[in-house]
């Protein structure tokens, strides 16, 4: 079974042999190393500092002549002829449309929510053309350092997100919240018969009812939901955005391929429902898609490859995560499910009881349909859990 980890490219500052030998040890066969990355702050329990500071950018050359207005920063490259010892494969992981340096200079390309403001300027959006020709630049010059593939992070919507809120917002209230009426967002949703003025209408007045006081609504986001608290034309904006995303998934995955190599493309949904405890709620990662701007059939038909967040304690859970992404995209792609081998997926257990866990969720996944499963995420995992999958994978 194919296998890789995740590894940040600070995570080398420990030393790329160390670092390669503790993987190869554990028995994968390759490398998911940051190409390209977002801001970040981590906890690092064994890396070269114990905290982290990560910053935005990419990681390869940039070739003249791919990038016009949006150009990302610039970081010292990756050692990749090193990372290629002992046949391990190399797979370049990208971060897509989350960039806060780049939002920074350009607020204009960014989401912008029913009110008018701009969101967090991390957060691009993939109906802005400058956006959208960053992205396909962005993959053509990770894809021509020679990757086996390129692993899209972040190339759909984001979820709606803020620093800090003493209002109560409900999860379909923080939804709407997060929907984008930009001008691009709304042309393209008109463009396919949506009432989008209505649309981003309805929303002010819903969320600045809960604002003022309002109560929130509660429970999961589902289309019937929705339906019934917000009305059919939010439900049809916020379904047309899967038009920007697949076409703008189509670009990326075609660059990809003129460049020599392949697209894994990774659905945040997973991430959103479990990340924060290992218990993601009842609805499947694969049904939810959709609130990401993520048609996953549609995708089926364009990418050959697909990136599982199966972020989930139980074994069950991830088995019935990754059957729903194979019967949405078809049996004829590639599924690699991501499992994390430490908390909080595996979460107060011995040591033995943990190693048997993480091995139930490896087999769960294969028998569920995966051919491949990888592990998230080395620099951020303690080396008593990550010894953890060789075990797994044994």
């Amino acid at each position: 079974m194919d296998t890789s980890v995740y590894v940040f490219a600070e995570d080398l500052a420990e030393g790329v042999d160390q670092v390669l030998d503790r993987i190869i040890g554990y028995g994968a066969a390759g490398v998911t190393i940051a190409a390209a990355h977002q801001r970040a702050r981590d906890v690092t329990p064994h890396g070269a500092t114990r905290l982290t500071v990560r910053h935005d950018g990419v990681r390869v050359p940039l070739p003249d002549g791919l990038f016009e207005r949006l150009v990302p920063p610039v970081l010292p490259e990756l050692p990749l002829a090193e990372l290629r010892r002992g046949g391990l494969a190399v797979h370049g992981w990208t971060t897509f449309l989350r960039n806060a340096s780049i939002g920074e200079r350009h607020p204009e390309v960014t989401v912008r929510n029913c009110f008018g403001d701009r969101g967090a300027p991390a957060d691009l959006c993939p109906a802005h053309p400058d956006v959208r020709g960053y992205a396909v630049g962005l993959a053509r010059a990770v894809a021509r350092q020679g990757f086996d593939s390129v692993v899209a992070e972040a190339l759909h919507f984001s979820t709606f997100s803020y620093e800090r809120c003493a209002v109560p917002l409900g999860p379909m209230d923080a939804f709407l919240f997060g929907l984008c009426f930009c001008h691009h967002c709304l042309r393209r949703a008109a463009d396919l018969g949506v009432n989008a003025e209505v649309a981003r209408e309805e929303c002010g007045r819903i969320v600045g009812g809960v604002l003022a006081g309002d109560s929130p609504a509660q429970g999961e986001v589902t289309r019937a939901a929705l339906t019934a608290y917000a009305g059919p034309e939010v439900v049809a904006y916020a379904r047309a955005r899967s038009e920007t995303v697949t076409t703008l998934v189509a670009d990326v995955a075609a660059a990809v391929t003129e460049e020599g190599s392949e697209l894994t493309f990774t659905d945040g949904t997973g991430a959103a429902k479990g990340y924060a405890d290992g218990l993601p709620p009842a609805g499947l990662a694969a049904h939810d898609a959709w609130q990401f701007g993520v048609d996953l059939v549609a995708l089926g038909d364009i990418v050959q490859s697909f990136a599982v967040l199966a972020y989930a304690r139980d074994a069950t859970r991830v088995a019935d995560d990754v059957a729903a992404y194979q019967r949405s995209v078809g049996k004829d792609r590639e599924l690699r499910a991501v499992l994390r081998p430490g908390t909080p997926d595996i979460a107060a257990l011995g040591e033995t009881d943990a190693t048997d866990r993480l091995a139930a969720k490896v087999r769960a996944a294969k028998a569920a349909g995966a051919q491949a499963v990888d592990f998230y995420a080395y620099g951020l995992a303690p080396l008593n859990a990550l010894a953890r999958i060789k075990s797994a994978l044994g």
